[in-house]
């Protein structure tokens, strides 16, 4: 981790990118165009080989609070964010990607919101699900960390404090695609975290983002989280409840697995979902049949 002196900014933003030329400028615009000022972003270029290192490199010549790195070959995700990071000189950490748009207000918002309540470690807002063209979707707002238990409640527009990316040690590599889900996971045990309903941010969906691309392995990945957190959850009929929400989101991947797991802690739960259960079941094994 970086050493503190008078110059350094108040906020890191850090971004990983990779094969990002087709969205990256106006990903970068969109953080230069801050309401707030006191910022660094560190761009990381994850090997890519679309031309997006000469479009960081231009942004960095243009701005002395960008930052340009270069991993020199594809580490992935997590393992870029941990580079990043340990490069940080901020006090308050945020990182994005290079496909989506920071709304002009989200920093001064967020940072708002961490000083006016120093309690708080996390600050995450609601975002704008856009499309190829940036027509918007909808809106998703921020949920209560106390879902986190029926999916990933932080999305995409948060800024959180330093001494949580000291204490959680980084993202973890081997989660690729479930690495955010994972950390604010570990993080709910440890900070304090605020929601703010505000529309602080664009995500966009296209064929080529890492949620379409790898759905089915993150999906897996998520589900390995949430076993292992609930393994510290003493509350059984919670245990069981979200272990079948996490059945119901998709009934293409019936887990099994998962409906074991749930009926052990809590059978009671998994007899009241039976119903959907088992309409879901079948709709899976009509599925397979019918292939």
């Amino acid at each position: 981790m970086s050493s503190f002196n008078n110059s350094d900014p108040i906020v890191t933003i850090v971004m990983p990118v990779y094969n990002g030329a087709r969205y990256l400028d106006s990903a970068i615009r969109s953080i230069l165009q801050q309401e707030y000022y006191d910022w660094e972003l560190i761009c990381i270029d994850d090997g890519s080989t679309d031309g997006s290192d000469a479009i960081i490199v231009g942004h960095a010549v243009a701005d002395s609070r960008i930052r340009h790195l270069s991993n020199g070959q594809n580490l992935g995700l997590p393992a870029t964010l941990n580079r990043g990071f340990a490069e940080a000189r901020g006090k308050l950490h945020s990182w994005t990607s290079d496909d989506n748009i920071l709304r002009p207000n989200m920093l001064v918002t967020l940072v708002e919101k961490l000083a006016a309540y120093p309690d708080v470690d996390i600050a995450y807002a609601g975002y704008s699900v856009i499309d190829d063209t940036e027509n918007i979707l909808r809106y998703v707002p921020p949920r209560p960390i106390e879902d986190r238990w029926y999916g990933n409640p932080v999305g995409a527009a948060f800024l959180y404090r330093r001494q949580v990316t000291e204490k959680l040690g980084g993202y973890d590599e081997a989660l690729f695609g479930a690495e955010d889900y994972d950390y604010w996971m570990r993080a709910a045990n440890h900070f304090q975290m605020m929601t703010v309903d505000a529309d602080l941010y664009l995500y966009r969906r296209h064929e080529r983002s890492l949620t379409d691309q790898r759905s089915d392995e993150i999906r897996q990945l998520v589900s390995c989280v949430l076993v292992r957190e609930l393994e510290h959850v003493d509350d059984k009929s919670l245990r069981a409840k979200a272990l079948v929400q996490r059945i119901l989101s998709n009934w293409y991947h019936f887990d099994l697995g998962l409906l074991g797991k749930a009926f052990a802690s809590h059978p009671a739960t998994v007899v009241k979902a039976s119903p959907q259960l088992t309409v879901d079941l079948a709709r899976a094994i009509w599925h397979r049949i019918g292939r």
